[in-house]
């Protein structure tokens, strides 16, 4: 059984034409004909890299057709040579990814050592393939304007994408209607998906590239080959660039900065402009180690941002504070009824009391028995750092045989902090960090004249999480006097989270400390062969994805109020009932979460 199921492999990898190993190399292929339409056979058919000077040749086939394949991006001539004829010269035209690029030549009668230039030998529509998408080029990437500077927004040019409502996720878009989930991201050939459900990693993809460094990418949005068949959305193939024979570099600062923005239609209450200070800056350089032979190319990006944003809360008056509501209270634990509106202070606990005494005061005023609607606000200060770069090497060994290797690396510190200042503002991200970290290499090898192997393998690293804001201070025993939830160095410490319908929360996000680190290893295979006018393809891909999840919450505790114990039977509702209840301790629900690290394992095989 064991050795039939070999076999059938075996034969599946060899002989089937399907394919799902994906790559971002290129085909480019044609037709050598004579003046008078006939194919020309055995002619000698050389293309090459006119960035880098490389050069491979192939023949004509008895039709007279040539065939290049895993052609790298790039610009690139055509030339073909035949005894008894001129050589054909191809004007240089470009490649693009995942493209089946024709290039026609016909010759021309005369001397070999002659030659003639053709001009739109390369056709400029590709009918060659069925899929429908649309190529992003260097050009378009770099002078396009881009607000935040992310090359995948651009997808947004092709037809059939809008942005998603997740406006604060990058390359996060809906294609043909479909979820944002549903797009496959590749970058160089492997696997670029960001596997992380939670939004900590800001991102759809795992390595984001600064637009300098993007050769081009393609937005693939149906018909496309089997080979990237496990996207129901787009394929969106990005490529890095690389070194050529000549040193090239650049370098950036984009500015923003308070003093060349407006005030805003809201103006604090404090008269002073929200502050916005961005810089996103860096660099990229490239060129050869050894020329026509290895080649580099590496860049930076750092973003800096320092913003306070204007911020609205509703937060308990000084009155409301002490237990002075305005309206008929009902005390749900003994069942008096204070009608002057005045909580007696020995009913209001102590930790009310406590909570309630660490808020700042109101910046504008509330009427007597009303409830508080925005009565506090606050320039937020979100401060942001993000370092990111990618280091590549290109090595052609031979005519045969090429390889390279990429490192790509970015992590971010972001402190979103409290609307409401101090130890009992609450319901904010916090501290947020994202690692994301990029191993990948490959090579292609020239089995024969007509077929071709190549590898590829990616490692991903992605951590993506938040903690709490004051996580260090003193934990509820020892701050609050109250006990039973965890003590633990992850957790932390400050304030549970405190939800009093119609007022801001209070204390930490119940959703804090949580994190989601997924790991990929994506090895793939693909081997191409071509039989007269057919071309085969065959390939295998793993990938193997490990999710380390800590987000089941609240796992330090959560307190409700929202139930309006304390209005008197015959009063209307109102959310200072829920205040009320938060000063005599009649909570509506409370909740706690085991502290529990999920260890996701998905195995995945395409072939």
């Amino acid at each position: 059984m064991a050795k039939s199921v070999r076999t059938l492999l075996f034969a599946l990898l060899v002989a089937s034409p399907i394919c799902f190993a994906q790559f971002d190399s290129a085909t480019v292929l044609g037709t050598i004909k004579d003046p008078s339409g006939a194919v020309v056979m055995g002619a000698k058919v050389s293309l090459s890299n006119v960035r880098t000077g490389i050069v491979v040749s192939a023949q004509s086939d008895a039709s007279g057709n040539y065939q290049f394949l895993n052609v790298a991006i790039g610009s690139y001539t055509v030339k073909a040579e035949q005894t008894g004829f001129k050589a054909a010269v191809a004007e240089p035209f470009e490649v693009t990814v995942s493209a089946r690029q024709r290039v026609d030549l016909t010759l021309q009668v005369g001397a070999v050592t002659e030659s003639v230039v053709v001009t739109g030998a390369a056709a400029a529509l590709e009918t060659e393939s069925s899929d429908r998408g649309q190529v992003i080029n260097n050009v378009t990437i770099v002078n396009l304007p881009l607000n935040g500077r992310s090359y995948a927004d651009l997808a947004l040019l092709a037809p059939g994408v809008r942005k998603s409502n997740i406006t604060a996720r990058d390359a996060s878009f809906n294609v043909n209607g479909l979820r944002s989930s549903l797009n496959n991201f590749m970058l160089d050939g492997v696997d670029n998906n960001a596997y992380g459900t939670s939004n900590q990693g800001f991102s759809n993809q795992i390595v984001q590239l600064n637009p300098d460094a993007v050769q081009e990418f393609r937005v693939q949005t149906n018909n496309f080959s089997a080979e990237y068949g496990r996207a129901g959305g787009a394929v969106i193939n990005a490529s890095l660039r690389s070194g050529t024979n000549s040193f090239h570099g650049s370098a950036w600062e984009f500015l923003r900065n308070t003093k060349l923005n407006a005030v805003g239609f809201f103006k604090p209450s404090t008269g002073v402009k929200p502050v916005l200070v961005q810089n996103q800056f860096g660099g990229a350089f490239g060129g050869p180690v050894k020329k026509d032979k290895m080649f580099f190319f590496a860049n930076y990006e750092g973003f800096r941002n320092v913003a306070r944003a204007l911020q609205f809360a509703s937060i308990a008056t000084p009155d409301q504070r002490q237990g002075r509501m305005g309206v008929p209270v009902r005390n749900p634990l003994t069942g008096d009824v204070y009608t002057d509106g005045v909580i007696p202070q020995s009913a209001i606990t102590a930790f009310a009391r406590k909570v309630l005494a660490d808020l700042p005061s109101p910046t504008r005023g509330t009427a007597g028995g009303a409830v508080p609607s925005n009565n506090w606000d606050y320039l937020t200060p979100t401060p942001t750092v993000d370092d990111k770069g990618d280091v590549r090497y290109d090595h052609y060994l031979s005519s045969r045989l090429n390889a390279f290797a990429r490192y790509s690396h970015r992590l971010m510190n972001r402190t979103e902090n409290h609307v409401i200042p101090g130890p009992s503002g609450g319901d904010a991200n916090g501290n947020v960090r994202v690692l994301n970290r990029q191993v990948t290499a490959g090579f292609n090898y020239n089995v024969t004249p007509t077929s071709v192997f190549d590898f590829r393998i990616g490692i991903s690293l992605f951590e993506g999480g938040k903690s709490a804001l004051f996580s260090d201070r003193p934990n509820m025993l020892e701050a609050y006097g109250i006990p039973g939830l965890p003590k633990s160095d992850v957790i932390g410490g400050g304030l549970t989270s405190q939800s009093i319908g119609g007022f801001t929360s209070l204390g930490r996000q119940s959703s804090n400390p949580q994190f989601q680190n997924p790991s990929t290893v994506n090895p793939k295979v693909n081997y191409s062969k071509i039989s007269g006018r057919h071309t085969w393809k065959t390939g295998y891909e793993f990938q193997s994805i490990n999710t380390d999840i800590f987000d089941f919450n609240p796992q330090y505790g959560q307190d409700s109020y929202s139930g309006q114990f304390s209005r008197p039977t015959g009063s209307p509702s109102s959310n200072l009932y829920n205040l009320a209840d938060f000063l005599l301790g009649a909570r509506s629900s409370y909740s706690l979460n085991n502290e529990i690290v999920l260890k996701y394992r998905q195995r995945m095989y395409f072939m």
